[in-house]
């Protein structure tokens, strides 16, 4: 009898991470190698990153700087993740054309690059799944997130989008996680009683950790989730639904 357990052990995909050498992003590659998959990395400072993959393949490159071509890849690409982000929180007053601009390039316009770069690799796979990043201020009203919530809602509207014009071939979903113990997150987590503060936020009453929400994008990448697209998780401690 054919052991299907050893052959889901023996199979591997390869997943290409945008943005995979801290946070999120760097816990996901983690998870996947763990798992037996291949896994490329495109990030623009692979070199300050303190613990780069030993298994992974690293490209350094700015997705957002157009006049950079984007790393040839010449594998078949079984997902793609675009990690990028920003947490520019800001009054409205003192907010600048600039910001809403710099907050679309890195979230928005670097994803949609990427996926229209790599889309034919993408294609060439059986199941392949492209995940992309909000946040829970896009459902959930936060003050001096004008600027990213703006940027992240228009995510949000172009993985519906993607996902209803490439099915049934390509599944596209969003994760839209609440605020999560990464770097980027740091300077809202630096003290103990900003840490504290933004617990007692959240219906669970803690923050998010980087490895619980590389799970959810681990799982949509995954033939487990193979009939999902088009959707929006809120990974966020309840924060979007409870009160």
């Amino acid at each position: 009898m054919f052991d299907w357990t050893c052959w889901r052990i023996m199979s591997s995909n390869h997943y290409l991470i945008i943005g995979g050498t801290s946070g999120i992003g760097a816990a996901l590659v983690s998870q996947l190698i763990e798992k037996g998959h291949h896994v490329s990395v495109i990030s623009r400072g692979i070199a300050a990153t303190a613990n780069p993959h030993p298994s992974a393949t690293y490209h350094q490159a700015d997705v957002t700087n157009h006049q950079q071509p984007l790393p040839v890849i010449d594998q078949t690409i079984d997902g793609l993740v675009y990690c990028p982000g920003s947490i520019n929180l800001k009054p409205f007053r003192s907010l600048k054309a600039d910001d809403f601009i710099q907050d679309f390039q890195v979230n928005l316009v670097g994803a949609v690059r990427c996926v229209q770069q790599y889309l034919p690799k993408l294609q060439a796979s059986t199941n392949p799944s492209v995940i992309l990043f909000s946040t829970v201020a896009v459902k959930t009203g936060m003050s001096f997130h004008a600027s990213v919530s703006a940027a992240k809602g228009a995510v949000e509207g172009f993985g519906r989008s993607l996902a209803a014009e490439l099915a049934p071939k390509v599944r596209v979903n969003v994760i839209a996680p609440s605020l999560t113990a990464t770097p980027m997150a740091e300077k809202l987590t630096n003290s103990e009683a900003k840490l504290k503060a933004s617990e007692e936020r959240h219906p669970l009453k803690r923050i998010g950790q980087a490895t619980e929400i590389a799970a959810m994008a681990r799982h949509l990448l995954s033939d487990e989730s193979g009939w999902i697209t088009g959707q929006v998780f809120h990974i966020d401690g309840g924060m979007s639904s409870l009160k």
